[in-house]
């Protein structure tokens, strides 16, 4: 059988790991109109849920449509407007009545129309005068859809990227749309939660209590451990309790880097899977980044270099500020460690967890943390 441990896209239910309370409160929210923000940690699977929720719609409520947003490739409100087009043409069926009727609305916008050579997916480029010819496509658009009075779903992911534009309305514009439709439900899902929760719970800005938050924390070590084994089990293959209990504790069940380790153990081939195999292939996974991390050290100074190989050999930290963090590491003042931390979080590198408990700071990349502590 294909490799069971999914690394990249979703393909099936039957290869998503529970999430089956996150997945009803989702699919609850979808047939009540209620949008959504959907936040956690990166790489913990919020776009898998997406399609895990998108494929229970089909199953279940073939009457609702569902449309997938990636906008992490846009950088301004024309990227966006292509790309929202693109993903509604290729989810909705061309030879429906809403296809046609849908066709021939872009048809109205006068695109160049090219497909991808490798996907078939069509590729959109629509010329514009003025600015004002954006914002009355854009809304044009939003006003299509709803007006085909049928339930409708739309994902908007890496919805954080909107920040990067230089429309500085963008927010305002989305909302003021947005909250106009009658037949549309929402779903924003971003890998950079301070992003998200300041476009979303900041009472000064557009979207402000706009939205149910819905939050993924990690999969419960039971289910994992069930989960793995049968995966493992339907290849014929079995792990040992140790080898299953490292791989959990050295992933932090995050689920990307639980899946990656276990996509290899299995590419590895072997019928049984012990400690050592374990251990072997958690080396072959770092030395297969090595150049990748050599190429992070690129992005920061040599103090936020050794910052980051302080947090990763604690694990995480809860006191950035501590005495004892801050002198067996000699990192400094507070002050520096606060600022190198921040900087550090805008890059992407450093992991903020805020909860109940306090906040900890971990690096975002787990296999990178494991090659930053044999430094």
């Amino acid at each position: 059988m294909n490799n069971p441990f999914v690394i990249n896209n979703y393909e099936s239910k039957d290869l998503f790991c529970d999430r089956e309370e996150e997945l009803q409160l989702t699919l609850r929210n979808c047939l009540n109109q209620t949008n959504m923000t959907l936040i956690s940690q990166r790489r913990l699977g919020k776009t898998g849920l997406i399609f895990r929720l998108f494929n229970e719609i089909k199953d279940a409520y073939p009457s609702i449509h569902t449309v997938y947003v990636d906008i992490f490739a846009s950088d301004n409100i024309d990227g966006f407007i292509n790309l929202f087009a693109e993903a509604v043409l290729s989810a909705i069926p061309e030879k429906s009545s809403f296809g046609k009727r849908l066709l021939n609305y872009i048809k109205l916008l006068r695109p160049l129309v090219t497909y991808d050579p490798l996907t078939g997916q069509p590729q959109l480029q629509i010329a514009y005068q003025n600015a004002y010819e954006k914002e009355y496509t854009l809304r044009g658009l939003f006003e299509f859809l709803d007006g085909q009075n049928t339930p409708i779903v739309i994902a908007f992911d890496e919805f954080q990227q909107i920040r990067e534009y230089p429309e500085q309305n963008m927010e305002a514009l989305l909302r003021t749309y947005i909250q106009q439709c009658k037949n549309l439900t929402f779903i924003f899902s971003g890998s950079k939660k301070h992003i998200m929760t300041d476009i979303f719970a900041n009472e000064r800005k557009p979207f402000y209590a706009s939205t149910a938050f819905v939050s993924l924390g990690k999969i419960s070590e039971e289910k994992y451990s069930d989960f793995i084994r049968r995966l493992f089990g339907k290849g014929k293959r079995s792990i040992t309790d140790e080898a299953l209990q490292f791989i959990l504790d050295w992933t932090h069940r995050v689920t990307y880097y639980t899946q990656r380790l276990c996509h290899t153990l299995y590419a590895n081939g072997k019928k049984t899977i012990d400690l050592a195999e374990v251990k072997s292939a958690c080396n072959q996974l770092l030395k297969e980044g090595e150049s990748v991390y050599l190429q992070y050290r690129q992005m920061m100074t040599d103090k936020q270099w050794k910052y980051l190989i302080a947090v990763a050999k604690e694990g995480s930290v809860r006191q950035i500020t501590a005495t004892d963090f801050l002198k067996r590491y000699q990192i400094g003042g507070a002050s520096a460690s606060r600022q190198m931390s921040e900087s550090l979080s805008e890059k992407g590198l450093l992991n903020v967890e805020v909860s109940l408990e306090g906040i900890d700071y971990s690096v975002d990349d787990v296999f990178f943390s494991h090659w930053l502590e044999r430094l």
